[in-house]
């Protein structure tokens, strides 16, 4: 069973209604798989409890967490996700269950920051990544907040292989 608390407040979500999550320390793996598929999700490693609890509210996030004391001492006001297992196939098969991974976004946010990745010209990529590369992808994307540079290199088919794996389905049917 899927432990979670709705508080009818209208901060959750956001543009376009999309959902928006913060990952508890226990949880940087399922967040940065969570970013690979197009998932809006905040992660910070040594954030204490209370902050974590104030920023998500601050910020209308749900929190994702296998901590059933921050539930309980935080009395979390707002929506929460009880991660109930320590496999990360499992968690975003029960994530998937709740919020659904199509896997239409796949590769559009930051993987170490979160933002939402742009278009970056071609033109302006030359000296930022290595020449092979430079030579062989037509397209790139860029982060607007740390600058890292994205292309569609051989590391984009082995994650949407190991995503498939992990969800246990095909990446082609969403």
């Amino acid at each position: 069973m899927h432990k979670t608390s709705i508080n009818d407040s209208p901060r959750i979500g956001g543009e376009g209604g999309e959902q928006r999550f913060f990952a508890d320390s226990m949880l940087g793996k399922l967040a940065r798989w969570m970013r690979t598929l197009g998932f809006d999700v905040e992660y910070e490693k040594d954030i204490d409890d209370a902050a974590l609890v104030k920023r998500a509210v601050r910020e209308g996030r749900i929190i994702l967490t296998r901590d059933t004391l921050l539930i309980r001492r935080r009395r979390i006001k707002g929506w929460y996700v009880f991660i109930e297992s320590d496999s990360i196939g499992e968690q975003l098969r029960q994530i998937s269950a709740i919020y659904g991974t199509g896997f239409e976004r796949f590769l559009t946010r930051c993987l170490r920051c979160n933002s939402l990745l742009e278009d970056a010209p071609r033109s302006g990529i030359e000296d930022k990544v290595p020449p092979y590369v430079y030579n062989t992808q037509e397209k790139f994307m860029r982060c607007p907040h740390c600058a890292r540079i994205y292309w569609a290199g051989t590391h984009r088919k082995k994650m949407l292989k190991a995503l498939s794996s992990l969800l246990g389905r095909d990446a082609d049917k969403g």
